[in-house]
């Protein structure tokens, strides 16, 4: 089984590779390039196919070598949907109700096509389990949308959202492997095969000094869905069961920084999808963090922070508790990035202690948008 799986993850990532390949040439022509203009700063045009070669490699390698094909319909459709919406986004900027929608909908086809919701969220408030009984399939796209759009606001630099993706699904499957939910491996193991071959086009390295393709907003919302996708199987099968209190820690920084930018963009007044340079991975940067510092300093403590709950959870740590912390650390993630002067600082002690003494930050808080500055009182 072992090989099959390892064959599988080896056989998605070629695919995606090739698909890479073939698909750079074409994209200037078909207009799926992104320019660096107003708040994006990356230094050249760059393609936006990676998440074309992530969404086709997938599926289509699921289809070939998968037996069971029961879910995998549901998996399909959405994927399609995903990637067509997506695509048109990247090509004429839709309005984000667009984008709501078609998330939505792919939601829609996760429950009815697929049979994939959330239908408990275990004893989160209390000693027994409880069940959404009717709003099981409210719950569920909104948790699904909510996923897909915290996926797609931390794609804000290179191989960032790709390696905390990543990060997550290697936890997912461990807790599969350790439930006996061994169904859902085959098709989480070619998608992490299809997401390691993308950072290879996607993460900076010695010698590579800037990404070769993004994902585009095709495979941000793709990577949100397949998170929701494997957490709801994951801790909704009865038969092999893990707590809901546990995916949040393995995709935490995306939910913390979601959650406190649309609060803070609600309180200013602003639409809660528009674009600022208020992110975690943007403070980290005016603090002095490379590219490649922010991923491994973020993706290093995803993992640590996942394996940690994962281990409290095995030594029965009251369920409500998780919901305690998470919230606990919300409000500290919210404190800390809703002024820039206090962010910048925290994070350049950091990185100090981390990787040594910091150099001048990119930005000074002056020349960050205004709005950014008024959130808070601390300088």
């Amino acid at each position: 089984m072992f090989i099959d799986l390892i064959a599988m993850c080896a056989a998605a990532a070629a695919a995606t590779w090739v698909l890479t390949r073939l698909l750079l040439p074409v994209a200037a022509p078909l207009g799926l390039v992104d320019h660096p203009v107003g708040r994006k700063r990356h230094a050249d045009p760059t393609p936006l196919v990676g998440g074309i070669a992530v969404i086709v490699a997938v599926n289509a390698l699921a289809w070939a070598v998968m037996d069971n094909r029961t879910l995998l319909p549901a998996f399909t459709l959405a994927s399609l949907l995903l990637l067509a919406v997506g695509l048109l986004d990247d090509l004429i900027d839709l309005r984000w109700f667009f984008r709501i929608g078609a998330q939505a909908t792919a939601a829609l086809i996760m429950i009815y096509v697929g049979g994939v919701q959330i239908e408990q969220i275990g004893s989160v408030v209390g000693l027994r389990p409880m069940a959404l009984g009717a709003l099981s399939v409210p719950f569920t796209v909104f948790a699904t949308v909510g996923l897909i759009n915290a996926v797609n606001m931390i794609d804000g630099i290179d191989g960032l959202a790709g390696a905390l993706v990543l990060s997550a699904l290697a936890m997912l499957g461990g807790a599969a492997l350790y439930s006996g939910n061994h169904s859902m491996l085959p098709l989480l193991l070619i998608m992490m095969g299809a997401l390691i071959a993308f950072l290879a086009f996607n993460l900076r390295r010695p010698g590579v000094p800037r990404a070769r393709t993004f994902m585009g907003n095709a495979g941000s919302a793709f990577l949100g869905f397949v998170i929701a996708w494997f957490s709801f199987r994951l801790t909704q099968n009865p038969g092999h069961p893990v707590s809901p209190v546990l995916p949040p820690f393995l995709i935490l920084f995306p939910l913390l920084d979601c959650l406190a930018l649309i609060a803070r963009r609600l309180m200013l007044r602003r639409s809660p999808f528009s674009a600022d340079r208020g992110h975690i991975h943007h403070l980290m940067l005016d603090a002095g963090f490379s590219h490649s510092q922010v991923v491994l300093t973020l993706t290093g403590l995803s993992l640590a922070v996942g394996l940690i709950a994962a281990l409290m959870l095995k030594w029965n740590l009251p369920h409500p508790t998780f919901v305690a912390v998470f919230l606990v650390m919300l409000v500290v993630h919210y404190w800390v990035t809703a002024s820039d002067g206090r962010a910048i600082r925290l994070f350049a002690k950091i990185r100090s202690r981390l990787y040594g003494q910091s150099k001048s930050s990119s930005f000074s808080t002056a020349e960050r948008p205004a709005f950014r500055d008024r959130e808070s009182n601390a300088p």
